[in-house]
């Protein structure tokens, strides 16, 4: 486990010392003890859920399969989303507020995953970290960039091992694509572009007027958290909360962790320098563009710029969503799938272009011909396991190895890689919102000044430098009771 002495080491101190108690103070070998498999209470994780249904309940699930991890607490603020994990797992302790789950069992278990909207996941990471628990936190990180950085900060403070639910992270596909590029397939990558057919779930509309009656399931009020208190509406709940600014951060959110991700792992990239977009229109009746910013916009094109390292050529990324995608490289045959029809990341190099599916599965240099006959070497070790649980299990190895030790430092997304992933996710976000800045004109209209410029980015000090309006969105206010306790 972790340096840092925990009551969970303690726990782990008393179970050896009454086993060896138990023997006469003879050392007992493992096997004779638990048989053939056995595995020491010492080198077992004791995890808490938060967020136990929906995405919630395939954590768990992965989590208690790496045969190394007991699922002791659950917590979710809606019975019905975690009516199959607790009916799975039937001998974990359940609760409805994480808060009362810390205060009343924080002795008592190791690490937490966290499985929320996106509004919760920062305030409920550092109450967990400021504990000396490890966090698994699902992507992305937090819903704002502000949160993002704390939680970085806050993982090397507290000395826990972190990991973001971004699995491709871990996958073979995206070490393959780093080492095409670190033997030089592709020469100096200038371009990424990265698409998504996501959103799936309403976006680009008006809050709805119709209040409803909160099922009698649901905690309204925890379910809201550090969001503005509105009166609860259908259709939001479980899933079309993430078109929504207050709970989620829309397609780019949901997917740009995954699809970005493997240009950050190829490039190593660190915070963007400039940022700018373009948006699809919303209509009410004919040719009038809506106005709702309470609601992520249906579609999206996003540039960001990155400074080059060691001297080689800046570059561009871009994102794009709501189906919109690049053109198609005149590489691939006119019958071949772009990334994985619907998803995908093209890198363009100076000598070549490479692309994968979602996760950087599937990577594949173009021509396509080329990539059975290209043969380099292996510059970065393989994550063990399965292409999804292998993600799992190795935080879960890292937990119990402890922070620092070489199992945590070699994770595929531990906060010190996530944080500035999410980071320049949550800052396509920002450029989205900055675009519809509306303010009113003498004349009754309205301007929209975030429509006609680039934002200039600081990313060490987080803030635009060129137009201020933006900066509301780096940092957003909680409601009052909510703190990031910091």
């Amino acid at each position: 486990m972790s340096k840092k002495t925990t009551h969970s080491d303690s726990r782990r101190d008393f179970l050896k010392k009454g086993l060896l108690a138990a023997a006469g103070f003879y050392i007992v070998p493992r096997h004779v003890l638990g048989g053939t498999g056995y595995i020491a209470p010492s080198d077992r994780l004791v995890i808490a859920s938060i967020g136990a249904g929906g995405k919630g309940e395939t954590d768990v699930n992965f989590l208690a399969g790496s045969g190394k991890a007991d699922i002791a607490y659950l917590c979710d603020v809606d019975d019905r989303r975690a009516a199959n994990t607790r009916n799975k797992f039937s001998k974990a302790k359940y609760y409805k507020d994480y808060r009362e789950l810390l205060d009343k069992e924080h002795k008592h278990f190791d690490a937490v995953s966290i499985s929320t909207p996106d509004n919760q996941h920062a305030v409920i990471g550092m109450a967990c970290m400021q504990l000396g628990k490890h966090v698994y936190i699902q992507k992305p990180l937090a819903h704002d960039i502000y949160e993002t950085r704390m939680l970085t900060q806050g993982a090397a403070r507290y000395k826990v091992v972190t990991q973001m639910g971004n699995q491709g992270a871990s996958g073979d596909g995206v070490r393959q694509l780093v080492d095409w590029y670190r033997a030089g397939v592709l020469g100096d990558i200038t371009e990424v572009l990265c698409f998504t057919d996501r959103p799936v779930w309403p976006q680009g509309i008006q809050w709805p007027a119709q209040k409803a009656a909160v099922p009698a399931e649901l905690t309204w009020d925890l379910w809201l958290g550090t969001a503005p208190y509105r009166d609860y509406v259908d259709n939001l709940v479980p899933f079309n909360w993430r078109g929504w600014w207050d709970y989620g951060t829309g397609a780019l959110g949901d997917m740009g962790c995954h699809i970005v991700a493997p240009a950050f792992q190829v490039l190593e990239l660190g915070y963007p320098t400039e940022a700018e977009c373009s948006v699809g229109s919303v209509y009410v009746g004919e040719f009038k563009r809506g106005y709702f910013p309470d609601s992520c916009l249906p579609s999206s094109h996003i540039t960001l710029k990155f400074k080059g390292a060691a001297g080689k050529p800046d570059i561009k990324l871009h994102w794009m969503d709501g189906g919109i995608q690049p053109e198609r490289p005149a590489e691939l045959g006119p019958n071949e799938v772009f990334g994985d029809g619907g998803n995908g990341t093209l890198f363009i190099g100076t000598k070549g272009k490479m692309m994968c599916g979602t996760y950087g599965r599937d990577p594949k240099l173009l021509p396509t011909s080329l990539t059975a006959q290209t043969t380099v070497p292996q510059t970065i070790a393989r994550v063990p396991g399965a292409d999804i649980s292998g993600h799992y299990n190795a935080w879960v190895d890292a937990c119990i190895a402890g922070y620092g030790s070489p199992q945590e430092k070699a994770l595929s997304s531990n906060f010190k890689v996530a944080g500035p992933l999410t980071e320049t996710v949550l800052m396509g976000n920002l450029a989205i919102r900055s675009y519809d800045v509306r303010k009113p004109k003498a004349d009754g209209g309205f301007d929209y000044p975030g429509r006609h410029i680039k934002l200039l980015w600081d990313g060490d000090n987080m803030k635009v430098t060129n137009f201020d309006d933006a900066n509301q969105f780096v940092k957003r206010t909680y409601r009052q009771g909510w703190s990031l306790g910091i």
